[in-house]
């Protein structure tokens, strides 16, 4: 396992990134959303509660300049399901599973965001707390090694999470232009301490100019009742 911090150090731009995984103690499901910013619109933002999960708000609403990447509800709960993604296809997966269809089939009508040159991924996970049974999955949808032609689509399930560990996926590999896609499988990490020191060790972590937002939240696996810790850069 790597550890987070030396993971999120070591990039400058990954970007947008979940990690997914339980707690120490093996009580909790831990879930981790963050976004970055290089543009000044991508750096207008904040995180802001709305239910039972969050959605992006403009920090100045009149600087925005154009909202379609970047407002949007990261995560959703729906019944002992909590939804977290990079983008709108938060409600996709949300309206669909509503319906009975799987993660999957939800994402098989999505691919990779219209962002020419970058065609950034679309990353997404979902974690399932059925009468204190805890497993989750995530996904990547990309881009064909940057051809447009070709959507790429992976998804990792894990079954019986150990405890004090998780796994940690994001849209890109680093800075560049255009910016290189996240490659491989989800990174397995080491998770440790309450909510608020592992809050504290991602945000510190992130680069300072470019980190925006970070979620983070602990799931009590026999009770469904939660804690959330919400950073943002802009105050």
């Amino acid at each position: 396992m790597k550890l987070i911090a030396e993971e999120l150090s070591g990039c400058t731009y990954p970007g947008r990134g979940i990690l997914i995984g339980k707690s120490e103690d093996g009580k909790k499901a831990v879930c981790a959303y963050f976004i970055m910013g290089r543009s000044e619109n991508s750096r207008n933002r904040v995180f802001v509660e709305d239910g039972q999960g969050i959605r992006t708000q403009a920090f100045d609403p009149s600087k925005l300049l154009d909202p379609s990447l970047i407002i949007y509800a990261p995560v959703r709960v729906l019944g002992n399901k909590t939804i977290v993604t990079n983008g709108d296809q938060t409600d996709t997966i949300y309206e669909l599973m509503n319906q009975e269809y799987t993660f999957e089939q939800a994402l098989q009508t999505r691919e990779f965001e219209p962002d020419a040159p970058n065609y950034t991924p679309r990353i997404s996970g979902v974690i399932n707390i059925d009468n204190g049974a805890y497993s989750y999955k995530m996904s990547i949808l990309k881009s064909n090694h940057g051809n447009p032609d070709a959507c790429n689509r992976y998804t990792f399930s894990y079954s019986n999470p150990i405890d004090g560990e998780g796994h940690y996926i994001h849209t890109y590999m680093g800075d560049g232009n255009p910016l290189p896609s996240f490659e491989g499988e989800p990174t397995p990490v080491a998770i440790s301490g309450d909510i608020h020191t592992f809050t504290e060790t991602i945000w510190e972590n992130l680069n300072l100019d470019n980190k925006v937002s970070l979620f983070v939240r602990y799931i009590d696996i026999a009770t469904g009742k939660y804690e959330t810790v919400i950073m943002n850069k802009n105050k």
